[in-house]
């Protein structure tokens, strides 16, 4: 009788996905292309200065996907929990947080530089170019991390295509200042890190551009408002749900720093150059699964709190397509044309060719299997299984990986260390689905299912889809109170839920000229009904006393309703609409 089509979440998801691919594009084509340029302009010794500074900066990227991803998904929780100030509080708690993280990270780099440069490297002959990029690189940390964190709260808030502009003016201004410092002031490989600095102070300036918006809805509470026993309390909650995700950039920061050890001992500086390139084809794979996971995060975490498994598992399964294809098809571009590295990167001595070829060939066959367990790690953040999701998150990125590498050299060789990275995608999986499995059982079935998900109850949820159109919505109507009338619900609730739907309904119509599809979840409880109405227009409230209410479709909705709860999450108008039995 009743059918829930997708056409409102997937106009939503495609809404979120294409800003967010192409912020994730941006930032990951511009790190890759600025390899490129550095290999080329300086050569490929200079890129494996930079990748052994790379833990540091996945720390901080650890830090800001931990506290900016793990606020934005609780601040949307709290508005589909109705909180608007809650929700204001945990924006204001992971921005100040993050802005005194990086100058604490800037001023701790450059006053212990040479004792972090002496763990980072141990090879005399690389050692002053890592201090030449490490000491300008520090500076930036400030910058990045504030403008990233902004980043995700503004994506949740309904602005996708903000963060985009801003990190794209900062990845295009990285890659215009490498030419700039380092071909016309001959700078080095220290050109190249002022340049990323440079980046991330305009793409800074840039994104502070949403503080200025009249349609923002996240705002800082004021210092008088903030208590610290509060403001601590919330941060430790924002760092609990955000480092089951933001946890694959300390385990990678852990694991690049081990792995560099291992391949400094066996192979050398060919082994490094190898594993630089192996890292930057990386950037290609994780444009795609960051873009589509952090479209996915905010989403699926709203319509997981509100109980709407039918949308959550549309959602992972529209996310997880989008991984898979774009893995696949890398995957086997590498695989078939390794040589394609040794052009990009401009790897030139014959014995790192050989080197380098074996482990790109190998070590894209690891993507696919990344695919599944990168969107993974965000699903169960997003589901709130912050366990479950950082024990992938080790199990892929550092344990098996490292374990692995260490224990296949002495069997495989060199080839050992790259065999480790497709052994942590196969274990991974299979400890996802071990666990799915498990959870299945000890609910008595009440969870199952790889993704997890609580199983639905048909008999007392109404889900379904209309369309903009006055007849269908007063069919609608007519059709669930006959539905509700069916399954023993007085006639009294019966026509105050229809009449219900009905006004709400048409008022979404009459304030927009065109409003496409509109969702509606009817929920059978014990002592209530609840309806929860998703639409896509203009932004209206009917909380909100109106001089032009009088008499309109919003009074009558008010006059039989128990409560009305509104609030505008993901760019979305969600009203909640309570009626007793």
């Amino acid at each position: 009788m009743f059918e829930r089509r997708h056409e409102l979440l997937k106009s939503k998801f495609n809404e979120f996905f294409l800003p967010t691919l192409f912020t994730s594009m941006a930032n990951n084509t511009c790190l890759f292309a600025d390899s490129l340029i550095v290999s080329f302009l300086i050569g490929a010794i200079n890129l494996s200065a930079i990748q052994l500074v790379s833990p540091v900066i996945n720390l901080v990227n650890l830090l800001y996907w931990m506290i900016g991803l793990g606020g934005s998904v609780l601040a949307s929780v709290a508005k589909a929990e109705f909180d608007e100030d809650k929700s204001n509080f945990y924006f204001t708690v992971a921005l100040i947080s993050l802005i005194a993280l990086g100058f604490l990270i800037m001023i701790g780099g450059l006053i212990f530089s040479d004792n972090i440069i002496s763990i980072l490297c141990t090879a005399p002959q690389i050692k002053p170019l890592v201090k030449e990029f490490f000491t300008i690189i520090i500076i930036g940390m400030p910058f990045l991390c504030y403008m990233m964190c902004l980043s995700y709260f503004i994506r949740s808030d309904g602005m996708p295509n903000l963060p985009f502009r801003a990190i794209l003016i900062s990845n295009l201004v990285n890659i215009i200042c490498d030419f700039v410092y380092i071909k016309v002031l001959g700078m080095g490989v220290g050109g190249a890190a002022l340049a990323t600095v440079t980046g991330y102070i305009l793409g800074s300036i840039y994104i502070t551009k949403y503080f200025f918006k009249d349609d923002r809805t996240l705002k800082i509470i004021s210092k008088y408002k903030v208590k610290m026993s509060k403001f601590f309390l919330y941060l430790k909650e924002i760092c609990f749900l955000g480092f089951s995700s933001a946890s694959t950039q300390l385990f990678i920061t852990l694991k690049l720093f081990l792995i560099n050890i291992l391949i400094t001992y066996v192979l050398g500086k060919s082994g490094l150059i190898a594993f630089s390139v192996c890292n930057n084809i990386a950037f290609i794979i994780y444009m795609f699964l960051i873009g589509t996971s952090q479209t996915m995060s905010p989403i699926v975490s709203v319509y997981n709190q509100e109980e709407d498994y039918y949308g959550v598992n549309y959602t992972i399964k529209r996310a997880l397509k989008f991984t898979l294809i774009s893995s696949v098809i890398i995957s086997g571009l590498f695989i078939l044309f390794p040589q394609i590295s040794l052009i990009l990167f401009s790897v030139k001595n014959p014995a790192d060719k050989i080197t380098v070829l074996n482990a790109v060939r190998l070590y894209a066959v690891s993507f696919i299997g990344l695919a599944i367990t990168f969107v993974i790690m965000f699903y169960a953040q997003a589901i709130k299984r912050n366990v479950f999701a950082t024990t992938v998150s080790c199990i892929e990125g550092l344990i098996v990986p490292v374990l692995g590498a260490f224990l296949l050299v002495p069997i495989l060789g060199d080839s050992g260390i790259w065999i480790a990275f497709i052994l942590a995608e196969v274990i991974a999986i299979g400890y996802i689905f071990i666990y799915s499995k498990y959870l299945e059982r000890k609910t008595n079935g009440e969870y199952s299912g790889f993704f997890m998900l609580k199983k639905r109850d048909y008999d007392n949820v109404i889900d379904l889809t209309t369309s903009g159109d006055i007849k269908d919505i007063l069919k609608l109507s007519r059709d669930v109170g006959e539905y509700l009338k069916n399954k023993n619900i007085s006639d009294l609730t019966s026509t105050r839920v229809s009449l219900a739907i009905e006004e709400m309904l048409v008022n979404i119509i009459n304030t927009n000229e065109n409003i496409g599809t509109i969702d509606v979840l009817i929920k059978l409880q014990k002592d209530n009904i609840l309806i929860s109405i998703k639409d896509q227009g203009v932004e209206f409230n009917p909380t909100i006393e109106r001089e032009d209410c009088e008499f309109s479709n919003i009074e009558v909705l008010k006059n039989i309703s128990d409560k009305v709860d509104y609030v505008r999450v993901l760019g979305l108008n969600s009203t909640i609409i309570t009626i007793s039995k």
